[in-house]
């Protein structure tokens, strides 16, 4: 007899949905996490603590710089950087105790230590009282990522920082160097640049967000320049070398060419993340893996050996915490004997550096490429009413269609709330809605989301307000 019906391994957003939706619907179920707080990378050092951060250096910025526009004097400001840290931590620790409350109430069983499978039906925890033994009818693997490696540059979260080191500096540094313009680097470089530091941005590419829409990629990197931070494209970072006070940083153009050195106070390293697999076992329990790391799945997510599962970042794909939530979700459903379906088409990414970026389904570029035939309607925040009144009215919103049933094919937005307007369009294009759908539908006057209902409007006939 096994004591569990499923046994997930790894508390972050996958993990920790699939464990409470799976007892939800009659399993008894366990979750193995080893960090001793629920919530992964996401909620812990990723995710919330950013998003905290990302807010107060806002407000910081909007005192500093805007306020004198809406006519609101403000004398010498000051910053009190531990009080701004302090608060990131109670926002942290409030969610992952909301967790905690989560699983007692569906009575999920929470064993901390690091889980490893023994076999398809056994996972071994190391807890502080020692082997713990769970005999399980199936396996959920749910461990996550990591930081990726810079080989030459070596982290020591003092001067050379992960995305975990950026959430725990002291104090603003001087000067800070991003290698990597994806979604961390940037939001990150937002947070610190904002506070007082020189950011300048190495990239390998020579775009900046390299999976967005080109559109939205170019105006970013004009919003973000105009904003102060310094970008270097085109660039590879072949060493580093620390001193007491600086860290030199050795780069060449990636297609070849003359290196330089460039200094600053601190590095952060956000060139991606790679799958967490360590300690799990999975050579003993024949479970396979890519070249790259990944747990190899079905579209069940189903490993090779029966009875193992896996979802989130450790299977690949769009590495987004929302996404390891559906994956979560479905596979407990399929696992209570029910249909699940996830639609990776309509899974929205969101960047948040202030204008935010968010976008969902097939950019321009992909389509041309596929040589889908579309329209393209675009609306920009200087022609809304109510991001005039807000002060905020940096870039646009941007709906494709298909060219002959009007179906929305993917939605672009850089501008304010972006990630928040980007969710009409996701339920949209999840039900099939046409852009003249959305176009016709009423929204609210005057708000934020007229931008979208505009480029809808203007990618099936003409918008109204342009």
């Amino acid at each position: 007899m096994s004591d569990y019906d499923v046994v997930v391994i790894g508390g972050g957003p996958g993990g920790y949905v699939c464990a409470i939706r799976a007892a939800q619907l009659g399993l008894k179920v366990a979750c193995v996490e080893k960090r001793g707080a629920l919530g992964g990378t996401c909620l812990n050092v990723g995710c919330i603590p950013s998003k905290a951060l990302l807010q107060s250096s806002h407000l910081y910025e909007e005192a500093e710089k805007h306020f004198d526009a809406h006519g609101i004097k403000v004398g010498k400001l000051s910053l009190d950087v531990k009080t701004m840290l302090d608060r990131k931590d109670e926002v942290v620790k409030s969610n992952t105790q909301g967790i905690e409350f989560l699983f007692k109430k569906n009575k999920v069983d929470y064993v901390i230590g690091a889980g490893r499978i023994e076999d398809a039906n056994t996972v071994l925890a190391d807890t502080k009282d020692g082997e713990k033994t769970l005999k399980t009818k199936n396996i959920v693997i749910a461990t996550g990522s990591d930081v990726m490696p810079l080989p030459g540059v070596d982290i020591d979260e003092k001067q050379i920082l992960s995305s975990t080191g950026a959430l725990e500096l002291p104090k603003v540094p001087k000067s800070m160097v991003v290698i990597g313009a994806g979604v961390i680097g940037l939001e990150l470089g937002s947070v610190w640049r904002r506070l007082g530091a020189e950011v300048t941005v190495v990239e390998f590419l020579d775009v900046i967000l390299p999976p967005l829409d080109g559109e939205v990629r170019k105006n970013a990197q004009r919003i973000l320049q105009k904003q102060g931070m310094a970008f270097k494209l085109g660039q590879k970072v072949t060493g580093a070398e620390t001193t007491k006070s600086k860290v030199k940083l050795t780069i060449e153009p990636a297609k070849g060419g003359d290196a330089e050195v460039i200094e600053a106070e601190t590095v952060l390293v956000a060139i991606g993340r790679r799958p967490y697999t360590e300690g799990l076992g999975l050579d003993k329990a024949g479970v396979s893996v890519t070249d790259r790391g990944f747990v190899e799945v079905d579209h069940d997510f189903q490993t090779n050996v029966q009875g193992i599962f896996a979802i989130g970042d450790v299977i690949g794909g769009m590495m987004l915490a929302h996404k390891a939530e559906d994956e979560g979700s479905v596979l407990a459903e399929m696992l209570a004997g029910q249909s699940g379906h996830i639609n990776y088409d309509a899974i929205p990414s969101v960047v948040y550096t202030w204008p935010e970026v968010a976008a969902v389904g097939k950019t321009e570029e992909q389509l041309k490429e596929a040589g889908v035939k579309y329209k393209s309607g675009k609306f920009p925040f200087t022609a809304n009413g109510r991001a005039k009144a807000n002060g905020d009215t940096d870039g646009f919103a941007k709906v494709l269609s298909d060219a002959e049933t009007g179906r929305v094919l993917g939605c672009h937005i850089i501008g304010p709330a972006a990630g928040d307007l980007i969710s009409e369009v996701v339920l949209g294009m999840e039900f099939g809605a046409s852009a003249e759908d959305i176009g016709r539908t009423c929204h609210a006057h005057p708000q934020l989301g007229e931008v979208v209902k505009e480029a809808a409007l203007a990618s099936h006939d003409k918008p109204i307000h342009m």
